[in-house]
């Protein structure tokens, strides 16, 4: 089991980029927990999902209906279910058969937790014990020095792609302004903003004001999860 920690924590320091994170390690990590399904999220790259699943997954990435996911956003540290409810409670909080065990530990990066890696069981399998909380915790602890050298290195590459006047509209965009308001406030038509966050949004590769936002200010935490809730509730071009 220790070769194979050992093995994990080269092999997360030899990734180049988080498409090879997902298809090379994160299915060795799943491996070496002996879990039925497993994933890697960074809260800033979540895929654009249908409504239906958006509607799950913003239940399942809700603290206040997750124990598991709240155990670890307020101790930056990994839980698993019976850590944090009954098996009674966690029935009824999640009853799909292939989640009867959960376990989920945190990614770290600049002291702002970034990301989460997840692993489930089903029913008929043995639930997550203190040692593969401790493996758990390693393993995280690995990931998040890669997510704060090679990501953000990324990320830091990406914001250097725009102009200051494009920064200057992140920054506005990032306080909640419409693009009236932006345009009011930089002295630019509100068509101009329009066409900047166009153009933006095709620099950094990303389809919404959250994800940009999301993407520049990772690590600096600008936006709550009221925030965020705020963008997505709204038309991207309208704003």
């Amino acid at each position: 089991m220790t070769s194979s920690l050992q093995f994990l924590f080269k092999a997360i320091h030899q990734v180049k980029d988080e498409a090879d994170l997902r298809s090379r390690i994160v299915p060795k990590i799943g491996e070496h927990f002996v879990a039925k399904r497993w994933g890697i999220f960074f809260f800033d790259q979540l895929p654009p999902v249908n409504q239906k699943l958006k509607e799950s997954l913003k239940i399942a990435l809700s603290i206040d209906h997750n124990p598991v996911l709240r155990y670890v956003v307020e101790h930056h540290a990994p839980a698993h279910e019976s850590l944090v409810a009954s098996p009674k409670v966690w029935a009824l909080i999640c009853p799909r058969p292939d989640h009867w065990h959960v376990m989920a530990g945190p990614i770290i990066s600049s002291g702002q937790l970034v990301g989460a890696l997840g692993c489930t069981r089903e029913r008929s399998m043995p639930a997550f014990n203190t040692q593969n909380l401790a493996d758990m915790s390693a393993v995280c602890l690995h990931l998040s020095v890669w997510a704060t050298t090679v990501r953000s290195q990324h990320q830091s590459f990406k914001s250097a792609r725009l102009t200051p006047r494009e920064l200057q509209i992140a920054e506005l965009v990032a306080l909640g302004r419409t693009n009236a308001e932006i345009g009011t406030e930089l002295w630019i038509t509100e068509n101009a903003v329009k066409q900047a966050l166009k153009r933006m949004f095709r620099k950094l590769k990303v389809s919404s004001r959250a994800e940009m936002v999301a993407q520049l200010w990772v690590k600096k935490a600008y936006l709550s999860n009221q925030a965020l809730s705020r963008f997505d509730s709204m038309p991207n071009t309208q704003r």
